[in-house]
């Protein structure tokens, strides 16, 4: 079994997955927010494709830890999330990730045309090598 991370966005959600033993977070793809409907089409897919057993869905927080606007819509999407999906859910601190993408993705020559479709997916695969890390 697998854990699944998500890196919401308002345009874009990245996915990324975890292998069976739970150690390597690796990119898998990104998937359109909108329409909501073939994004839950999607996930679900990927779910029982990968037998994932934990979705973890990324928090947006401030620097000083508290949650701002962003973290509301976060909250949201994971009310609606747990009603369409059975796999528990749960957030983690995603403080960064989208930044940290960025850098690696630069640090790795990657064009800036192909860095907007590569961000997304590499924040999920930080975020949920952020949580594996933790489960050691």
């Amino acid at each position: 079994m697998r854990v699944l991370a998500i890196d919401h966005g308002t345009k874009r959600m990245g996915i990324a997955v975890s292998d069976e033993m739970k150690m390597i977070a690796q990119p898998l793809e990104y998937i359109a927010a909108e329409p909501f409907a073939n994004f839950l089409t999607r996930l679900k897919t990927i779910v029982r494709e990968k037998e994932v057993e934990l979705i973890i869905v990324g928090m947006p927080r401030n620097m000083n830890g508290s949650y701002g606007p962003a973290a509301l819509k976060v909250q949201e999407f994971v009310a609606v999330l747990k009603d369409a999906i059975i796999t528990p859910i749960q957030t983690w601190d995603e403080r960064l990730t989208s930044a940290q993408a960025n850098r690696f993705l630069i640090e790795g020559n990657v064009r800036r045309e192909k860095r907007k479709e590569k961000v997304d997916k590499m924040a999920a695969a930080i975020l949920l090598q952020s949580y594996l890390d933790s489960l050691a």
